[in-house]
């Protein structure tokens, strides 16, 4: 078996020794990895003795509380920032804490589970965060270990189709058997759940596939003279359907009528993509997406605006982060790998030299801006 190594933050003995206890003989499993991972936990009482220990000592994950004697938990999580330490956190607080809980996420936390927790609860925020941590360190050994890891990177992708495959199966079978009545309308929910699962479906598989190409070092780039403003129009009809549902209007402007590029014809459609698909997605109903593509001098710049949701501060900061999605109550409903935007920002800047920014309010909207040498 793998062994995680744990360490437990907290100030209150009986909490670090009972989460001891239960990790003790507690095991997780999935099956896209060869042995299942135990854990081995290290106690610390306060925020000082956590940062010696996480100094010298390898550590996959932190459970760390905020309120703690000394320097407090988010202190802590600074500190594992700004060292870049190699580790993933989750915070454990009481109820009356659940703001600060939600801020340490939005700065760097991978998630949080509430104080008093049953055991039940811990291994279950335990087995999420230990398939974070396998599939983020996955992703980093895909050049490097060649064949094999892009087999497991296949195996996770078919692990995570399963559920919503069996979830559709189920509603057309239900169907089939005309089990709710012999209207058509009695049927309209499972519709939309379906076709919500085969979204996510698309997206996760598009996503898995593009990074595999990106990481790969041996992917053959043909580089040719490209029209943007004609990848765009590709990119803006794909997403249609999408749009419609929404009632989303998409428009693209351009000073030029072709704005050309050296570049690799695929690679570009995966960046308007991944921008417009997620101005799509994370925009409101009745909504619109604004495309706009120009040159300056030898520069090209491409901005995609929308009238969504919009980002805090703390949202913006992890946004190009590999598998790192936005969680709250606006998007809780919508679906995605946490790939996307990551892939682009990677593209844009290892293979064109260019840069990737955005602005955003919340629920006044997004930006994202892409800029790169014309070299034409």
């Amino acid at each position: 078996m793998a062994t995680l190594k744990v360490l437990i933050v907290d100030d209150e003995p009986g909490i670090r020794s009972g989460i001891s206890r239960i990790l003790k003989n507690f095991s997780v499993d999935f099956p896209f990895i060869d042995e299942a991972f135990t854990f081995e936990s290290i106690e610390a009482g306060t925020g000082e003795e956590a940062l010696e220990i996480l100094n010298s000592t390898p550590v996959d994950i932190v459970l760390l509380d905020n309120k703690l004697p000394g320097i407090h938990g988010i202190e802590v999580l600074e500190h594992i920032n700004q060292k870049q330490i190699d580790t993933t956190v989750m915070m454990i607080t009481s109820y009356a804490s659940l703001d600060l809980a939600i801020k340490a996420t939005n700065n760097g936390a991978y998630n949080f589970v509430p104080k008093p927790f049953t055991p039940q609860e811990l291994k279950t925020a335990m087995e999420g965060i230990s398939k974070h941590v396998y599939l983020s360190r996955m992703t980093k050994q895909l050049n490097t270990q060649g064949k094999q890891i892009r087999f497991q990177f296949l195996s996770v992708l078919s692990h995570e189709l399963k559920s919503p495959i069996n979830a559709v199966e189920g509603y057309l079978r239900i169907m089939q058997d005309k089990q709710v009545g012999n209207n058509l309308e009695d049927y309209e929910t499972m519709i939309d759940r379906s076709l919500e699962r085969i979204r996510g479906m698309r997206s996760l598989i598009m996503d898995m596939l593009d990074l595999t190409k990106l990481e790969n070092g041996k992917k053959k780039r043909e580089v040719t003279k490209v029209d943007l403003v004609q990848i765009a129009r590709i990119s803006i009809d794909t997403m249609t359907p999408m749009a419609i549902q929404k009632n989303i209007k998409v428009f693209l402007d351009s000073d030029e009528p072709s704005v050309y590029v050296n570049a690799d014809s695929a690679e570009i459609e995966i960046i308007f993509n991944n921008l417009v698909s997620n101005a799509v997605k994370y925009n409101v109903q009745d909504g619109s997406v604004s495309i706009l593509i120009k040159s300056e001098g030898n520069k090209i710049k491409i901005s995609v605006s929308d009238t969504g949701i919009g980002m805090s501060e703390e949202d913006m900061t992890k946004l190009f982060q590999d598998f790192s999605r936005i969680k709250n109550e606006k998007t809780k409903g919508i679906s995605g790998s946490g790939l996307g935007l990551s892939i682009m920002k990677k593209m844009v800047e290892e293979y064109y030299h260019g840069n990737v920014a955005v602005s955003s309010e919340p629920d006044k909207g997004s930006t994202f801006f892409v800029e790169m040498p014309q070299n034409v």
